[in-house]
C-alpha cells in the first residue's frame, strides 16, 4: 500500500512538472519571437463595413456604458453597424433599447435585438445576430468591456490578408487595483495575452479568440460550422475549427479593450468554472479530430497542452490529497533519500510558473518587485481554486449539462481616489466549505511536518494552506 501511494504521489507530480516545463516552453517561445510583431498585409483604400455584435444577459450596470463606448469608436458612421444582442429578464431591456434609440437619433446605424428563449445563450444570440449583421467583419464585446476609440483601425487593416479569419486584441484591467483577488487576477490575465498569446501565435502554433475583444471575418465564421452551443466556451470551439479549416489568427497586443475584472470571489470562480468546463468540453470534441489532422507535430502538441491545460488542477487535488499519508508513510521507509526527487520537480513546476510571470510584469510594466510581492498569493490563489476547477474540468468530460452562467459585473468606477461598485447579492457556494476544510486539512499536515522536522516540505504546503483558506473563506465571507 505505501508503494502504491508513493507512487501515485510521485506520478502526479510527474505530471504536473510536465506542465511545468511546457509553461516554461511558452516562455521560450516568447522570447524567441518576441520582435516578430504582426503588420498588416497592406492597408485598405476604402474602409469596409464593420458590425459590432454586444450580447448581453441582465446587464443592467454595465450595459449603457459599454454601448456608448462603442458610439465612441474611431470609425465612419457609414460603415459601422451596432448589434445589441440581448436576452435579458430585467431592467437590462428597458436601459439598453432606450440607449440604442438614442444612438439611432444621433445618426449611428444601430439596432436592438432581444430574445426571450436563449437558445444557446450567448453563442445562440452571435449566431442568430450574425445573419442579420450588414457587415463583412464582425467585432464582438461583452458587457464588462470599455474599448478604446481606436480599436477598430488597429485590427481592421490585418484582414487585407485574405487567409486572416480572426484578429484579437489584449485585454485591459478597469479595476486591477481595486482588491488584491483583482491585482492577482490581471496577473494572471496578463501571463495569458502576453507570453501565451505571443508564443503560440509568432510560433505557428493555435491560439484562440478570447470571446470578445477580437474582429472576425464572417466567411471564416460561415465556412468553420458557426457558432455552436454543445461547450461553454464557443470561443475555443470555434477557434479551433476555424484554424483546422486553414484559416490563419493574428495577435495584435497593441490593440487594447479595458475590461471589469470579477471584484468577488463567488463571481470569479464562476467565471473560471465555465472556462475550465469548457475547455474540457473543447478538448473532448476536438482534441482527437486535432491530432488526426495533417498539422505539424508541434501544432499537435502546442493544442495538447492548450486544451488539456484545466487537467492538471484534477492532478493539483490528488497531489493535495496525498500530502498528509506521503510525509506520514516516508517516516518507516528503509530508504527516504530516495523521495528526494519531489524537491526539485517541486522547484521545477514552481520556477516555471515565477519565470512565467515575471516576464509577462516585466513585458507589460517594466521592473520585478510588485510582481515579486503579488506572485506568493497569485500561486497560492491557482492551488486554491483547484477544487472548483477540478470539478468543472470532470463535468466537461463526464458530459454533465449545465447553464451557461454569467459573471456579474458592478460597474466598478474610480471616484476621489475610492473605488465605487454596484451591489448584486453573492451566490452561495457549497464547495466553498470544502475548500475552507482543505485548508484546515493543511493545517494539521503542516502541524504534523514541524513535528517530524520535514522542514523542507513546509513551504510548499504553506500555498496550499493559504490558498484554500483564502478560496474558501472569502467565498464564504461575501456569500453571507
Amino acid at each position: 500500500m505505501e508503494a502504491f501511494v508513493i507512487g501515485v504521489y510521485m506520478v502526479t507530480l510527474g505530471i504536473l512538472a510536465v506542465y511545468g516545463f511546457h509553461r516554461g516552453q511558452l516562455v521560450y517561445l516568447y522570447w524567441k519571437h518576441k520582435k516578430r510583431a504582426p503588420k498588416p498585409l497592406k492597408r485598405f483604400e476604402t474602409l469596409p463595413r464593420v458590425t459590432v455584435q454586444l450580447p448581453m444577459f441582465n446587464e443592467l450596470y454595465v450595459a449603457e456604458r459599454l454601448i456608448e463606448s462603442v458610439a465612441g469608436l474611431e470609425y465612419p458612421k457609414d460603415k459601422l453597424e451596432i448589434q445589441v444582442l440581448d436576452d435579458s429578464t430585467d431592467e437590462t431591456v428597458q436601459i439598453a433599447k432606450a440607449k440604442v434609440d438614442e444612438l439611432v437619433e444621433r445618426g449611428y446605424d444601430a439596432v436592438y435585438r432581444h430574445r426571450t428563449n436563449r437558445v444557446g445563450y450567448k453563442a445562440g444570440a452571435l449566431e442568430e445576430g450574425l445573419h442579420e449583421a450588414k457587415g463583412d467583419y464582425v467585432l464582438v464585446f461583452d458587457a464588462d468591456f470599455v474599448p478604446t476609440p481606436t480599436i477598430v483601425e488597429d485590427l481592421i487593416h490585418h484582414f487585407t490578408d485574405p487567409k486572416v479569419g480572426m484578429v484579437q486584441a489584449r485585454w485591459g484591467h478597469l479595476n486591477r487595483d481595486y482588491s488584491m483577488l483583482t491585482r492577482v487576477q490581471s496577473m494572471m490575465l496578463d501571463g495569458h495575452f502576453v507570453v501565451e498569446h505571443i508564443a503560440r501565435n509568432r510560433s505557428g502554433r493555435f491560439f484562440n479568440f478570447n470571446g470578445t475583444a477580437g474582429m472576425w471575418r464572417k466567411a471564416t465564421i460561415v465556412d468553420a460550422g458557426g457558432w455552436q452551443h454543445d461547450t461553454l466556451t464557443e470561443d475555443m470551439d470555434l477557434s479551433f475549427r476555424a484554424q483546422l479549416a486553414g484559416w490563419r489568427f493574428v495577435y495584435v497586443p497593441d490593440a487594447l479593450a479595458p475590461a471589469e475584472i470579477p471584484c468577488e470571489m463567488n463571481s470569479f470562480k464562476t467565471q473560471q468554472f465555465r472556462w475550465a468546463k469548457g475547455s474540457a468540453q473543447t478538448a473532448k470534441k476536438l482534441l482527437p479530430i486535432v491530432l488526426r489532422a495533417k498539422l505539424p507535430f508541434h501544432v499537435k502538441l502546442e493544442a495538447l497542452f492548450h486544451l488539456t491545460n484545466n487537467f492538471a488542477y484534477v492532478f493539483l487535488i490528488v497531489l493535495a490529497l496525498l500530502q498528509l499519508p506521503n510525509m506520514l508513510m516516508r517516516q518507516s521507509m528503509s530508504s527516504p533519500e530516495l523521495l528526494l526527487l519531489d524537491v526539485p520537480l517541486f522547484a521545477a513546476t514552481s520556477g516555471s510558473i515565477v519565470l512565467f510571470y515575471l516576464t509577462t510584469h516585466h513585458a507589460l510594466y517594466n521592473g520585478l518587485w510588485e510582481a515579486l510581492r503579488r506572485l506568493p498569493m497569485m500561486m497560492a490563489l491557482g492551488i486554491g481554486l483547484s477544487l472548483n476547477n477540478a470539478r468543472a474540468v470532470a463535468e466537461g468530460i463526464f458530459g454533465t449539462d449545465s447553464e451557461f452562467v454569467r459573471t456579474p459585473k458592478h460597474g466598478v468606477v474610480k471616484r476621489d481616489e475610492s473605488w465605487v461598485k454596484k451591489r448584486y447579492k453573492a451566490g452561495k457556494n457549497l464547495f466553498a466549505v470544502l475548500e475552507f476544510l482543505f485548508g484546515l486539512y493543511f493545517v494539521g499536515t503542516i502541524v504534523l511536518a514541524v513535528s517530524i522536522g520535514a522542514w523542507m516540505s513546509i513551504p510548499f504546503l504553506l500555498f496550499f494552506m493559504f490558498g484554500f483558506l483564502y478560496v474558501g473563506g472569502l467565498s464564504l465571507y461575501q456569500a453571507r
